[in-house]
């Protein structure tokens, strides 16, 4: 088990990629603490995971992702029951489309409190406790939009691209420190959002990619796990790419 007895917290973990990640972390051994929107939708998801994993520690909590305060408190909770935490996975996020001529400062606003602020209210209430006890991994979902851009809803390109940013920089910052930063841009994943998408418009979409399909939330939560073992250990302020496509 390659993350045995190493606590975990997962924001946005009740649904999709976080899910599957929380999913993931407890086959390898995690005790796994998966944040969502409401207490309630935590509290399904974990009475789900609970049904495979009935003899793994599983938790969820409900913060503000938006406040500081809120991230910090409830991250001191977990650190009370269940010890330090040695993985942070911010994978909570919005997606948006809205042309930019039709943008208000309220659409702007949403999408970068959650992507971007978001990201960094949990990683800051992580840290003090990571660099205390020497050592931690933080990793974040990005996108290969912060790459190639969108059509529409500039926003949620432009946080990604500041999710990249604060990667690489946090590693380098916290690497003298033991705490390794990364992060993975998915391409097209097949979440519940994407299942509503019709056909016509996804088959376009697959025969651009040269493996042809989409992928699945097992695809980047294997690549989060992989990152967040010490099979990554001398690997830091990587933007790692899951998207099926082919590079040079």
């Amino acid at each position: 088990m390659r993350l045995k007895d190493k606590v975990a917290i997962i924001t946005g973990g009740s649904r999709g990629i976080g899910f599957a990640t929380a999913d993931k972390f407890l086959a390898e051994g995690a005790k796994v603490i998966i944040t969502a929107s409401s207490q309630q939708s935590a509290d399904k998801a974990v009475a789900k995971l609970r049904e495979k994993y009935p003899q793994s520690v599983i938790d969820g909590i409900s913060p503000d992702l938006s406040s500081l305060e809120s991230v910090k408190e409830a991250f001191m909770l977990v650190s009370i029951k269940y010890g330090c935490m040695d993985i942070l996975v911010n994978n909570a996020g919005v997606s948006e489309s809205t042309p930019f001529t039709q943008y208000t400062e309220e659409t702007f606003d949403k999408v970068m409190d959650l992507n971007v602020k978001g990201v960094f209210n949990a990683t800051r209430a992580a840290v003090d406790c990571m660099v205390a006890k020497g050592g931690g991994v933080i990793l974040s979902t990005s996108s290969m939009v912060s790459i190639s851009g969108q059509p529409s809803g500039f926003a949620y390109p432009a946080s990604k691209f500041a999710v990249n940013g604060l990667t690489v920089s946090l590693a380098r910052e916290l690497g003298p420190k033991g705490i390794r930063v990364n992060a993975v841009a998915p391409g097209i994943i097949e979440t519940d959002m994407m299942k509503q998408v019709p056909k016509e418009v996804i088959e376009p979409l697959v025969n651009q990619i040269p493996l042809r399909r989409i992928g699945r939330p097992e695809d980047i939560a294997n690549a989060f796990v992989f990152l967040a073992s010490d099979e990554a250990s001398y690997i830091t302020g990587v933007v790692l790419s899951v998207d099926g496509m082919a590079r040079t």
